[in-house]
C-alpha cells in the first residue's frame, strides 16, 4: 500500500514540471526565456507587425534606435 502511495505521489509531482514548448506557443515560460535572451543582446522583444501573439516565432528582438 504504502508504494503505491509513494508511486502516486511522484506521478503527481511529475505532472507540474513544465514540458518542452514544442510547437511554438508563446506561453509565459517562453516569452520569459525570449526576452532575457533578446536583453542580453542589448535589445527588447516585441510582437512583429501582423503577428499571431500566441506564436513564439512572430516575436523578434529589435536592438535599441
Amino acid at each position: 500500500m504504502r508504494a503505491v502511495l509513494a508511486i502516486l505521489g511522484a506521478l503527481a509531482l511529475a505532472g507540474c514540471e513544465t514540458p518542452a514548448n514544442e510547437g511554438g506557443v508563446a506561453d509565459y515560460d517562453a516569452l520569459a526565456k525570449a526576452t532575457q535572451q533578446c536583453q542580453a543582446q542589448g535589445g527588447h522583444l516585441v510582437l512583429q507587425r501582423n503577428g499571431d501573439p500566441e506564436n513564439i516565432q512572430d516575436y523578434a528582438c529589435e536592438k535599441g534606435k
